[in-house]
């Protein structure tokens, strides 16, 4: 026969399972944190290495500022960034 447990044990048990359970969703959360952070850093990598695929040559720091003033006059203009990423559109090749 299994001796039951008192009301305080029952409540330590949870409060053990509670622990473990917060320690585990910890540890995912941080997990997701740091596939997030791999995804978007790869991403930006894939980005800038396109753009420097197209320009030619290493893009340097300061010609960010060049590129970057260009695509704003480009969205202030009439969104032409924008709508070019949203189109449907083969890659081309360089002649």
């Amino acid at each position: 026969m299994t001796k039951r447990k008192t009301t305080s044990e029952r409540l330590d048990d949870l409060t053990e399972k509670m622990n473990k359970y917060e320690a585990k969703k910890k540890q995912l959360e941080k997990r997701l944190a740091e596939e997030q952070r791999k995804a978007r850093t790869k991403r930006l990598i894939e980005i800038g290495a396109s753009v420097e695929s197209v320009y030619g040559k290493p893009i340097e720091n300061e010609k960010l500022t060049n590129l970057i003033n260009f695509l704003y006059d480009q969205e202030k203009r009439g969104n032409y960034f924008s709508k070019a990423l949203e189109r449907n559109v083969e890659i081309k090749e360089t002649e």
